[in-house]
């Protein structure tokens, strides 16, 4: 068993070894089994032949697997699978969703068949929150859009489950830093995922636009995520506003070969130089691509094409601001955050648009 993962966010070794004997999708999600002997991991509902206990290790995300130095099963594809809720998941995210105000509680959960445990597991490892922190960033969510349109604060704060403005002003200090009444001019973040055939991606956007697309597996998420709270200076909580149902949009066409330009508003801040460079990218059109040296050139600094890879590395809003587009000057690809294979066949796709 590797020793080095964080064991709140598994569940017991007995539970998951009987989980993938069975090939319980249920489980999808929840972990990911690495067989030693092979190299290979999988999703707990593979249907490849099963492993004995002591050969396997387990991981609570598909890339800390990776990271360990297993590649996915060709099978159940775990990669791609990553992001894409279990039956009972989705069920309950379509329940919230109904009616994203309402408090759900443990009995609720155990009400519709649903562990509260097992609900707090997934919840912590797939949205970085528990299932009741996520519904409480439902709640006020909407309730901080509603204070920002102007709604009476008494009406906010009793319509969304607080039986005390006491109560409802704690929670919202606690996840926006300021009370209320001084947040009609303020933002926050919002996140969702997005699926697509090179894996679930993650954005986030505020009023302005979207100011981060990541596949979710990328090793620098996290760092993303802290970057944006410290850029915006606002808390990051889920929901979806206009800029992400039409990034959504905007990327099933592109995904789909119909769309070469977005026009969806991005919001980028960095520093003077890193500004520069992602510009620069914006200009490279779709089926081109350029050299480090070349942006390199363009934001006039030519020798600085070390410093032009990394601010390219460090693009938040991954295709939208192409940065799959920049090759090394003999062609080869060079790196990609979102890993080589991506890079490979988003400029395929591209091509074959513009063809």
């Amino acid at each position: 068993m590797n020793t080095s993962i964080n064991q709140q966010t598994l569940p017991s070794i007995t539970e998951m070894e009987k989980a993938y004997k069975k090939s319980d999708g249920t489980y999808d999600g929840i972990f990911y089994l690495a067989v030693k002997s092979t190299g290979i991991f999988c999703r707990p509902s593979c249907s490849a032949r099963k492993p004995l206990p002591k050969n396997v290790e387990y991981f609570p995300s598909a890339r800390e697997a990776v990271f360990a130095g297993y590649r996915p099963c060709k099978r159940c594809r775990p990669l791609e699978a990553h992001g894409t809720p279990p039956d009972w998941v989705s069920k309950l995210l379509n329940i919230i969703e109904t009616d994203p105000t309402a408090r759900y509680n443990d009995q609720f959960l155990r009400s519709i068949e649903i562990d509260p445990a097992r609900a707090r597991r997934y919840f912590l490892k797939n949205y970085g929150m528990t299932f009741q922190a996520y519904c409480r960033g439902r709640r006020l969510g909407i309730s901080f859009e509603q204070i920002k349109n102007g709604k009476d604060l008494d009406n906010v704060a009793l319509g969304h489950g607080y039986e005390s403005h006491s109560g409802f002003r704690d929670a919202f200090v606690k996840t926006f830093g300021k009370p209320p009444g001084k947040s009609k001019t303020s933002d926050c973040i919002l996140t969702a995922w997005i699926e697509s055939p090179m894996g679930p991606l993650v954005t986030a956007a505020t009023d302005k636009g979207i100011c981060l697309l990541e596949f979710s597996d990328r090793r620098m998420l996290d760092a993303q995520f802290t970057t944006l709270r410290k850029l915006f200076k606002s808390p990051i909580v889920p929901g979806e506003n206009k800029h992400i149902n039409l990034l959504r949009k905007e990327l099933k066409k592109y995904f789909e070969g119909t769309l070469k330009q977005f026009t969806v508003p991005i919001i980028f801040p960095g520093s003077q130089f890193q500004q520069k460079v992602w510009n620069e990218l914006l200009k490279i059109p779709s089926g081109k691509t350029v050299s480090y040296e070349d942006i390199a050139i363009k934001v006039g600094t030519p020798k600085a094409q070390r410093a032009v890879g990394h601010a390219n590395g460090l693009n938040r809003i991954a295709i939208v601001i192409p940065c799959h587009r920049v090759v090394n000057k003999n062609g080869n690809l060079g790196g990609y955050g979102g890993g080589l294979w991506r890079k490979q066949r988003l400029l395929e796709l591209e091509k074959q648009v513009n063809e």
